[in-house]
């Protein structure tokens, strides 16, 4: 649609914190103020596109996402960037427009292979946008590594240093890494890691609340699948879950934590404890692995083998749960009806929050003016309608009709 002005009218729009009857107007793949055009340039819409009632919100941003449709990112280097292309297409039928690809703890030599192939790419009709990976791993502490493959477990032996050895000369294309701050020389390598640009997640981890609050004040501002892979919350040391109601957490800063809203994961109760103690740090997450959009069956996670019955992944033999299925879309819908927060704060936990943790708000997570027209297209009941990358429909849900879209003839 190139340069051509949009107009989507007869809908209700997520802006400021609200969601309010108003047309949402785009030009360029951006979202643009309509006063200008009617005032300055005196020009109109060249379409004009009737919602008939429905609400659009910011795309939905997934954080962490392993894998999905049959492939997963930990396990398939050779085919890595095909299976990337299927995922991030894949995605678009759940409101998603942007991921961190998420890699598993994973040996050295796996890391060398494949860092350097997921590349930051714009999203558009091939697949939501590649916003850098996210490396779960494998800097965590063996106590608490859930379904990560303990022989590949490392420490910071060499301070920051430690980061190229084992993810390689091209880490930096990596946005989020999930580590256990308790480890030997963590500080050293969070504030090496923050001054890169790179947001650091505390996560499979024994830490207590005194040392994640050190993390935080070195520059940490991430949770990991906050009550997954870290010490229950204890009276007399919370640990990492004490963050959310810490009162040491620098002024001004906000601590965002993970969650995956799937209903198993996560019991409803914990999920309303983390929503009513913190609700402007939620961040939905998916944990998606490969069996995200199949059938029950068996698949891989990094190199480990899962058995997906019904909902439910765990490593194959056993009932330790890893990775999940459910869509970012139903996260969203049962976050909503868990907690019984509103639909505003339901949206942003998938779209403004999570853009905020990646330091991306000045151009995703909000249909502000002069961010990119990435957004999804809901209908009442929070199911996805269409999705949108930079103006342009790159998802229509087969079962739900399509929006009348009229070309303005201009005098």
């Amino acid at each position: 649609m190139g340069n051509e002005i949009i107009q989507f009218h007869n809908c209700f729009i997520l802006r400021d914190g609200k969601i309010i009857k108003e047309d949402l107007w785009t030009c360029d793949g951006k979202i643009v103020n309509p006063e200008p055009i009617f005032f300055d340039q005196k020009d109109y819409a060249d379409i004009k596109i009737d919602c008939e009632g429905l609400t659009i919100a910011p795309g939905f941003i997934d954080v962490q996402v392993n894998g999905g449709f049959g492939v997963d990112f930990s396990h398939d280097s050779e085919t890595i960037e095909e299976g990337l292309k299927v995922v991030a297409k894949g995605l678009l039928a759940y409101g998603t427009t942007s991921f961190c690809p998420t890699l598993v703890t994973s040996s050295p030599i796996y890391y060398h292979q494949v860092v350097e192939k997921i590349k930051k790419t714009p999203g558009g009709s091939d697949g939501a946008e590649i916003l850098g990976i996210h490396v779960e791993g494998p800097f965590i502490n063996n106590d608490k590594k859930g379904a990560h493959d303990l022989q590949f477990i490392h420490k910071f032996t060499n301070g920051a240093s430690s980061i190229e050895e084992v993810y390689g000369k091209h880490w930096r294309n990596i946005s989020m890494i999930t580590l256990a701050p308790e480890l030997e020389n963590s500080t050293e390598v969070i504030k090496y890691l923050t001054s890169n640009g790179v947001t650091v997640s505390l996560g499979h981890s024994m830490g207590s609340l005194i040392q994640g609050e050190e993390a935080v004040r070195n520059g940490a501002s991430f949770i990991t699948h906050l009550f997954n892979a870290m010490l229950p919350f204890h009276h007399r040391d919370p640990g990492l879950i004490g963050l959310l109601a810490s009162s040491k957490i620098p002024t001004g800063k906000t601590i965002y934590y993970g969650i995956i809203a799937d209903g198993i994961h996560t019991h409803p109760a914990a999920l309303r404890i983390a929503y009513r103690t913190h609700p402007k740090g939620l961040v939905l997450v998916t944990d998606a692995m490969s069996a995200l959009g199949l059938q029950p069956g068996q698949y891989k996670l990094g190199y480990q083998d899962v058995d997906v019955k019904e909902n439910c992944a765990v490593l194959a033999g056993t009932t330790t749960l890893c990775g999940a299925i459910a869509s970012m879309d139903k996260c969203v819908r049962h976050l909503k009806r868990a907690t019984e927060c509103s639909t505003v704060e339901a949206l942003e936990a998938a779209t403004l929050h999570p853009a905020c943790a990646l330091g991306i708000s000045d151009r995703k997570g909000s249909l502000l003016f002069g961010r990119d027209a990435d957004f999804v297209i809901l209908d009442h009941d929070l199911n996805v309608v269409s999705t949108w990358i930079a103006s342009q429909k790159v998802y229509q849900n087969p079962a739900a009709v399509e929006l009348t879209s009229r070309r303005i003839t201009k005098q």
